[in-house]
């Protein structure tokens, strides 16, 4: 699975705004709304089911990388996005470190392999150092874009 199968294009946010970690996870589910991915009438409930996940555990896997996700019945795909945060926000990450990159998954719940596929192809990629470098350094959709489609082509680390 590449990143072009589920990152959806329209709602990547290169400078998130938001300091705490319901707030990113707000403000990326509100990216999917904009990018016409979810329904508004869904959002809350999305976002609940999404903070909910991460009372089981953080999804801050360490590195200054975050994969918040959950199974949700309102989508007929896995459908994600990407956020950077500058300064980075406490997501009581593994190794106690901020976070700065943050993939947002959701995935309809009769299809997991879907999910492990894509939470697999995230955690391949981010093991290679230059590629969280330059995602950390990108100022505009266009260049996690355009990172994430490198990846894609196997530019980085290996696939």
């Amino acid at each position: 699975m590449k990143f072009s199968d589920f990152v959806k294009t329209g709602a990547i946010r290169a400078e998130l705004t938001a300091t705490t970690k319901e707030a990113v996870i707000d403000e990326l589910v509100q990216s999917l709304l904009d990018a016409g991915e979810i329904s508004a009438d869904q959002r809350d409930d999305i976002v609940a089911a999404i903070m909910k996940r991460e009372e089981l555990g953080s999804t801050g896997i360490g590195r200054g990388v975050a994969v918040p996700h959950t199974k949700h019945p309102s989508v007929q795909q896995l459908v994600g996005t990407v956020g950077v945060s500058e300064q980075g926000v406490d997501f009581d990450s593994l190794d106690g470190e901020r976070v700065q990159l943050f993939f947002l998954l959701i995935s309809p719940p009769e299809r997991p392999g879907d999910h492990l596929r894509a939470l697999e192809n995230i955690s391949r990629q981010l093991r290679d150092e230059s590629f969280c470098r330059f995602l950390k350094q990108s100022k505009t959709p266009d260049d996690i874009q355009q990172l994430l489609q490198e990846a894609d082509d196997n530019q980085f680390a290996a696939g």
